[in-house]
């Protein structure tokens, strides 16, 4: 979908600052605020505004990323694997550790049988 791009002055985005905000819910919808015919800010949901950071982020850290997908895409397709990558390949190219967490020291659950024996009632 294209990005719908509106420019207004910051007088503007002012008096409909309610308006601009309720706008911006849409997908793919920013403001450009300009002040003396110069752009200064752009208004967008935050929403987007993560997506976006988002997948900045991914790009610094996968640099050749559509290039890996097309030839995992053409391995599949054709069903020869030429390479495999183990977790510490990965850990080596990309400099990242896994995440591990720590096991729990207390077994946590949801009780669906409703009072425990020995636990007072609730009056």
């Amino acid at each position: 979908m294209t990005t719908v791009k509106t420019t207004i002055p910051i007088s503007e985005a002012r008096k409909r600052i309610f308006e601009i905000m309720d706008e911006v819910q849409a997908p793919h919808k920013v403001f450009t605020l300009t002040s003396d015919g110069k752009p200064k800010a752009v208004v967008m949901s935050a929403d987007e505004y993560e997506s976006l950071m988002e997948t900045i982020e991914v790009e610094r850290i996968f640099p050749d990323l559509d290039k890996d997908i097309a030839e995992v895409k053409k391995a599949m397709k054709t069903g020869v694997w030429k390479k495999w990558s183990t977790l510490e390949d990965l850990e080596r190219k990309w400099g990242m550790s896994p995440l591990v967490a720590e096991k729990p020291k207390r077994k946590y659950g949801v009780s669906t049988s409703g009072n425990k024996k020995g636990r007072k009632k609730a009056r």
